[in-house]
This record gives structure tokens, sequence and C-alpha cells, in this order.
């Protein structure tokens, strides 16, 4: 009884005695001591699958920040003599059977005496290892400072390294996908924190104060809601400025359309404030003195925080999924600009689909990106939620 006791009195231990493992009471304290976020953390680190899209996100958006240099090549470079070229085979072991560092075949171009499409068979003979931190075409990293390197390469012109092939131009898809993802992954960014901040504040004050307000923002948001998202999408583009970039144009668009997409955001915000502005907590709030935006951002808000995180996270791949769609329909962005929409734009023809397969990788991308969010929304959710364990 006195070692138990010994643990609450602080008692020392004496010396030459054994130290013992800290106590599940030592785990319960640090537990009940931490923090709300430090909760939420805690909880999000065990749930794998999050983890995993939070890494798999990370990779996605380190290549759009270093597209110039983790791409093996310029993404309008032209190579004429590898036009609708199949994605490169990379070999470990030579024809000898040999063991090498990755290398490839080089490749004779022949054309299909019925189809006249180009047919490439490998050249044995010739071997092209593949280099890290090769020299290549020019580029100006983010704009400002002029570079040719690149992360990998077989760094000779004659035989480029097409990973994931080339398209009818002869242009490197893998490179046209990781300048494109800088576009895909990011355009749609600050409208989704426009349309998540006007959700939160008029849902928040609707729900809040009611009456007159609540009715003018609700007769808002009926109208916002009726109006039809591509025919207005058309419209804006067309009354927007046409000598501005095309890049440009489709930001801005972005932003009106966001600032008129918060309609979902805040009629959930409007309905948890209803049921939490009659709450005891409240109530204490008010009479204490606090004033009406502390109640909102201290006491309600947190209420539904997992909600609040699903939301934002889920907008952020419904941005992606709304670019790629409109790009590929002619309505978004168009060629020369680079997107993953923009890409597939090229993969509408079943025969090209047919002959050139490799076109459709865009969409893996866009799946992956899509998933990872959505797999990450969960994480978050149940991490910031108290009633999950």
């Amino acid at each position: 009884m006195s070692g138990f006791l010994s643990i609450f009195k602080g008692k020392q231990q004496e010396p030459g005695a054994e130290v013992q493992a800290p106590s599940a009471q030592t785990k319960d304290e640090r537990f009940y001591r931490a923090g709300q976020w430090q909760l939420v953390w805690w909880k999000f680190r065990r749930h794998r699958l999050a983890n995993f899209a939070m890494i798999v996100l990370g990779i996605l958006y380190f290549i759009a920040a270093f597209a110039e240099f983790v791409s093996p090549y310029d993404p309008l470079h032209r190579f004429k003599d590898f036009s609708a070229k199949p994605p490169s085979v990379i070999y470990i072991r030579d024809t000898e059977g040999r063991l090498r560092l990755p290398f490839v075949y080089g490749a004779i171009r022949a054309r299909d005496p019925v189809t006249m499409r180009p047919v490439y068979k490998e050249d044995t003979t010739r071997i092209y290892p593949i280099k890290l931190f090769v020299r290549g075409d020019e580029y100006k990293f983010w704009g400002l400072f002029p570079s040719d390197l690149h992360l990998f390469g077989t760094g000779d012109p004659q035989m480029p390294l097409f990973i994931l092939g080339s398209d009818h131009l002869g242009r490197d898809v893998l490179s046209r996908i990781f300048y494109g993802a800088r576009i895909s992954l990011t355009v749609g960014l600050i409208g989704v924190f426009l349309s998540f901040i006007l959700g939160l504040v008029l849902g928040g004050l609707a729900g809040y104060f009611g009456g007159l307000v609540d009715e003018a923002v609700m007769r808002i948001i009926d109208v916002l809601v009726s109006l039809p998202a591509i025919p207005l999408w058309m419209a804006l583009a067309a009354a927007l400025p046409q000598d501005w970039p095309q890049l440009r144009t489709y930001f801005y668009v972005t932003i009106i359309l966001s600032i008129l997409g918060w309609t979902s955001l805040a009629r959930v915000v409007r309905g948890k404030m209803l049921s939490l502005r009659e709450e005891d907590y409240v109530m204490s709030a008010k009479l204490d003195g606090e004033s009406e935006w502390q109640i909102i951002a201290r006491y309600m808000l947190p209420g539904f925080t997992s909600y609040i995180i699903v939301s934002l996270t889920m907008a952020i791949p419904g941005m992606i999924l709304g670019e790629t769609a409109l790009s590929f329909l002619g309505i978004g962005l168009h060629p020369p600009t680079i997107s993953w929409g923009v890409m597939l734009q090229d993969a509408q023809n079943v025969q090209t689909i047919a002959q050139l397969p490799w076109l459709l990788t865009p969409v893996v991308f866009v799946i992956t990106a899509v998933l990872m969010f959505n797999f990450l929304g969960d994480g978050l959710r149940d991490a910031a939620d108290p009633y999950v364990t």
C-alpha cells in the first residue's frame, strides 16, 4: 500500500532501486492535460489510411511545386521522330543477362503499311542508361531562376525517356502531367477558401440571430441554388475581357463561382447554429458578457468542427473534378495551357484511345487525387469528432 501511495505523493526512489515504467495513470494524466488540437492530432495519427493519403497528396503537391525540375522534359518540347511512341520499357538486365543500372534500349521507327501509324521496335544494340540530375531543356524555375537541370532522364536527345509515352505531337506525357498538376491541384484553392469563409460567416449569422437576418440569407441561398452552373460558367467566361490570358480568365471565373457556391455549407452551419444557440453553455456565455462574435467563434463553431473539416476537404476534389470536366468539354481551359482536363481533350476520340491508350493516364492522377482527399477528409472527421473513439 505504501508503494501505491508513494506514486501520488511524489516519493523519490531510494538509490539503487529499479526504475519502473511509467504507470497507466501517467498516460491518463497526459491525455487529460492535452489540448483539443493535440487530441485531434493523436487520433489522426492512428488513422492509417488518412496518413497514407496525406503522404500521397504531399508528393503530388511537391511535384506540382517543382514541376520544372521533376519533369524530364519541357512539356511543349516536340520530339518529331518519336510521335505517338508507347511508354518506354525500363530494363535492369541486358540481352546477355548481365545486371545493369536501369536503362532503355534505342528505338527504330517504321510505318504500319495499312494504317500508316508510326511503329517502334527496340534496338538492343544501343543502350541508354537512366541518369539522375541530367542536363536538358532550359527553363525558369518558378519563372525566376534559369536552369537546365532535371531530376532524371537519359541525357541523350537521340533517345528520350518516355515513361508514359508521347502524344501524337511527340510531347512527353509524364512531363505534361507533372506540369498539369500545378493548375489542376491549385487553381481552385483560393475559390474553395472564399466559399468556405462565406458559408461559415453567413450561415453562422443566419442561424445565431434568426429573424430577418435568417430570412434574408435563406432567400439569397434559394436564388443562387436555382442558377444553372454550366451556362453561368459559360456566360461569365464570355463576359470577362477577351484580351486577358486564358489562365487568368479561368482563375477569376473560379473565384466568382466559388463566391456563388457557398450555399450548401451555409445551410448546414445555419441548422447547427439553430440547435446550439439554446444550449446551456451558450446561455452561460451570454450571461458572462461575451460578445456575439466570441460566442459564435469560441463556443458554437467548435461544436461541429468535424463537419467543417470534411466540407473543406471535399470541396477541393470538387474543384479538381470541375476543372477536369469543364476543360474536357472545351468550356474551361484550352491548349496551350496544360492541365489534366486539357490533356484529356485528346482522349475524346475513340479511335485515338484505341491507338494511343496511354493518353488516358491523366485519369489515374485525377482519381488518385480525389480519392486521397476523400481518405484525408474521413481521417480528419474521425479525429475531430469527439464521439468517435
